[in-house]
């Protein structure tokens, strides 16, 4: 039978989520506690990698498995065996064809910034000092909407085959005393969103002009687009799947 596992971790002590040879990842850790718990070797395969230290408070993977009964009692028995930074919510049960990956239709990412140096927020929101200009940076988020091509946020060396994404929405919200920057595509590039929030930050800086972005986007280089940010302020917020898949 196949799983959907629904999930949330604290990036901080992970080498990001897909297995990496020489450094933790949450699936690792994750699927050495299945082993436990079911006495099986269970792989998992997850919604999409995030980078080193990147932080997802809602993440999906599939695995296949004997039935699991009382699904209530083994997801309390993986929460007790897991580390505290990850949190199992739900187990779904789906189609066999089902796919974390290659169904997901949507992906949302937020991006923390503070303004004011914040002790219980230093290591899950990025601090800038300077003011920041949020209204030349929304008229610059609403530019990436106009593209597809996102070659300029993306890291050097990566295996994809195309850098063609569909984005939705882009744009800065004030919460409380935190500016979130909120970002849904079909997919993503590695690094696109750190790249992405770097070079808006440059823009409500007052660094470069709003209409630098679109000749940073046609350049297809990522030397010209902005400086990442670091990935602690950064979280995988949402992934979407079409209901057909989550129907038995």
């Amino acid at each position: 039978m196949r799983y959907f596992i629904k999930l949330a971790y604290n990036g901080k002590a992970y080498h990001g989520w897909q297995y990496q040879p020489n450094a933790i990842s949450v699936q690792e850790t994750l699927e050495k506690v299945l082993f436990t718990a079911l006495q099986a070797e269970i792989p998992l395969v997850g919604a999409g990698r995030t980078d080193a230290g990147v932080h997802s408070s809602e993440y999906f993977a599939h695995f296949d498995s004997k039935e699991i009964e009382h699904v209530d009692k083994f997801i309390y028995k993986l929460n007790s065996l897991l580390p505290e930074d990850i949190a199992v919510y739900n187990l779904i049960e789906v189609n066999d064809e089902a796919h974390a990956r290659f169904n997901a239709s949507g992906r949302s990412y937020e991006y923390y910034v503070v303004q004011q140096k914040n002790p219980f927020r230093f290591e899950t929101a990025h601090y800038v000092k300077n003011e920041l200009d949020v209204d030349k940076m929304n008229l610059a988020a609403t530019t990436l909407l106009d593209y597809t091509d996102f070659k300029c946020f993306s890291k050097s060396k990566t295996d994809v085959h195309t850098y063609n994404c569909k984005i939705v929405s882009a744009q800065w919200v004030k919460e409380n005393d935190v500016l979130v920057f909120k970002i849904t595509a079909d997919r993503f590039l590695r690094n696109m969103v750190r790249a992405i929030v770097g070079t808006l930050l440059e823009i409500g800086l007052s660094k470069i002009p709003v209409s630098r972005l679109h000749e940073i986007l046609e350049s297809r280089d990522r030397q010209e687009a902005g400086t990442s940010v670091p990935a602690k302020a950064l979280f995988l917020a949402k992934i979407e799947y079409p209901t057909s898949i989550l129907n038995k």
